[in-house]
């Protein structure tokens, strides 16, 4: 133990001349206990008497192997009791033997600072620890070899409960996989499970599409060909998926010239033109449309897909007339 930290040098300067004047700490050492058998534990106990403006540090050490001697812990300094400006602190170390005999530990110290000295304390008297061990005789006794180890029999007892269980636990999963069995048959067999979800109708896609759109308050911000591009995309792809021809691809007038070979209602025509014109306007033209007529295209698009969707929710695409 070579070092002292800095706090022993500050506490030093802070106790002034109180401290410089003030004895020197007394140190005391002892065994709990002093006598053990090989392999027990034991506590050194460190107890320093000293005036409260005093530094003092305990040793921090680790025991040579060849001594026989291990440190289990290291306990935090207590303070015992405290009279005025004395006080005593205890250090106690939990430590164990595995050497026998009769062990001379010398006497313990520790350090302190005095008048910006380092000073070591000593206990007054050295420590001597009894290690004993187990006597054997062999005059009395006679020492065996280890006995071989013993092959026992099988017996199907040690294993009968596993059997039972795992039978039962069989039985319980068997029974579980009938019932699903028998349940799935009732709902048309395994397929049932594997089918795709139906898909949905593309004037419901669109109408949700549309309202999505609206939702967005495009116009409403300037940005008008952002609205009247959605408008148009939705009902390009609802032409294409309602009456399979490819308006994705198509110009507007393109669109307008198919959609005249549909039977459509005349109104529906006449919207889709309409929104169609429109977007193409400003899309190509830069046109901002008022307010009014941005909601009146909104609603002309709506409208055509709810008159143009199929009558039955179940009925294909119908075939583009020649």
């Amino acid at each position: 133990m070579k070092k002292v930290s800095a706090a022993l040098a500050a506490l030093l300067l802070a106790g002034g001349t109180a401290a410089h004047c003030a004895e020197p700490p007394q140190l005391t050492a002892r065994l709990e206990p002093d006598s053990i058998a090989i392999g027990d534990r034991f506590d050194l106990l460190l107890e320093v008497d000293q005036d409260v403006m005093q530094a003092v540090e305990f040793p921090s050490f680790t025991p040579p192997a060849e001594s026989g001697l291990e440190i289990v812990a290291v306990h935090p300094a207590d303070t015992l009791a405290r009279d005025g400006r004395r006080m005593t602190l205890r250090k106690r170390y939990t430590m164990a033997a595995f050497e026998e005999g009769e062990l001379h530990l010398g006497r313990a110290e520790a350090l302190y600072l005095d008048k910006n000295v380092i000073d070591t304390l000593r206990s007054a008297e050295p420590l001597r620890l009894t290690v004993g061990t187990f006597a054997i005789d062999s005059t009395s006794r006679t020492i065996y070899d280890i006995k071989p180890q013993r092959t026992l029999s099988f017996r199907f007892g040690e294993i009968g409960g596993y059997l039972v269980w795992g039978l039962l636990a069989l039985a319980a999963l068997v029974g579980a996989v009938l019932v699903a069995a028998r349940l799935l048959a009732r709902r048309g067999g395994v397929a049932q499970l594997f089918r795709p979800a139906p898909s949905v109708p593309p004037h419901v896609e669109a109408i949700r599409a549309l309202e999505a759109l609206h939702h967005r308050k495009l116009w409403q911000s300037g940005q008008h060909k952002a609205y009247y591009s959605g408008i148009s995309d939705i009902l390009r792809t609802y032409l294409a998926a309602r009456y399979g021809f490819g308006a994705m691809e198509m110009t507007s007038d393109e669109i307008i010239a198919a959609t005249g070979r549909l039977d459509l209602p005349l109104k529906s025509r006449s919207d889709l033109t309409a929104v169609l014109r429109q977007a193409d306007l400003v899309k190509f033209a830069k046109a901002a449309p008022d307010g009014a007529e941005n909601e009146e295209n909104y609603l002309r698009a709506f409208y055509f897909v709810e008159a143009t969707k199929p009558a039955d929710p179940e009925a294909e695409p119908s075939e583009e007339k020649q």
